[in-house]
């Protein structure tokens, strides 16, 4: 009966948490085109870090994507011998310290698509990376079917993913789903759906070990290959689509 009324105190104490929060912030990509005064587009290959320094192979252009039906749809394609793609930041626009954030999204499937849902620390100009901290709320790779990657980069880590869960979802690649953290200033904790798939709460937060303590931006982007996403590409699934609903900033 004692553990009944503790869980009860537990879970009426979360609902508490939830409702005490505001909704800050929400991109419902609802007009004709994208809202750049929320957003930027990042273009080309990253040189002089060339292959956005994961020797991707995909060049970012702003063909590559469009506003549909309320929802934001990046299509990776091959022209002649070249990748494209879109990736987007909110940076120096909407930038977030602390809270829920949370979008609905669709994923592409087959080998080399490599889309994700990130946060970098607003600092990068200044320390660089890894110094500024990297969130990754979500990032698939098709080779590697029902599995969703979640991670974080810091100083400590020298930019390696050593703070980082991989959780497999049977459905993952049916239909939208949600993918979400909660970041306070004791801890992040990655959800996919309702589930609770990872949480970095470390007892010693030094600056190398926690840049988590300032506001991040978001970057939406699918790229194709790279040493995460590739090295091989299917060539005969493209042309794949990756589209967000929606995203929501609670705090």
């Amino acid at each position: 009966m004692k553990k009944i009324l503790v869980l009860l105190l537990v879970v009426n104490f979360s609902f508490a948490q939830q409702n005490k929060r505001k909704l800050v912030w929400e991109e419902n990509f609802s007009g004709k085109t994208l809202n750049e005064k929320s957003w930027n587009f990042e273009l080309g290959d990253g040189c002089p870090n060339c292959g956005w320094g994961n020797n991707e192979r995909q060049l970012y252009t702003k063909q590559n994507h469009k506003l549909a039906k309320n929802k934001l749809v990046i299509t990776g394609k091959k022209e002649g011998d070249k990748y494209t793609s879109t990736r987007i930041t909110t940076k120096g626009k909407k930038e977030f310290q602390y809270g829920r954030f949370e979008a609905r999204a669709k994923l592409p499937v087959g080998q080399g698509v490599w889309p994700a849902w990130w946060m970098l620390g607003s600092n990068i100009n200044e320390v660089g990376w890894p110094k500024c901290g990297e969130i990754d709320i979500l990032e698939y790779v098709g080779k590697e079917p029902n599995m969703v990657f979640t991670s974080l980069h810091t100083q400590d880590s020298h930019g390696n993913t050593i703070n980082t869960k991989k959780t497999r979802f049977d459905d993952i690649e049916e239909g939208f789903h949600i993918y979400a953290v909660e970041w306070t200033k004791d801890k992040i904790e990655f959800f996919v759906d309702e589930t609770l798939v990872y949480t970095f709460q470390p007892e010693n937060k030094t600056e190398s070990i926690w840049p988590f303590n300032q506001p991040f931006y978001f970057i939406i982007n699918m790229a194709i290959g790279g040493n995460f996403g590739g090295p091989e590409v299917d060539d005969t699934i493209l042309p794949q689509d990756f589209i967000v609903d929606y995203i929501r900033v609670y705090q």
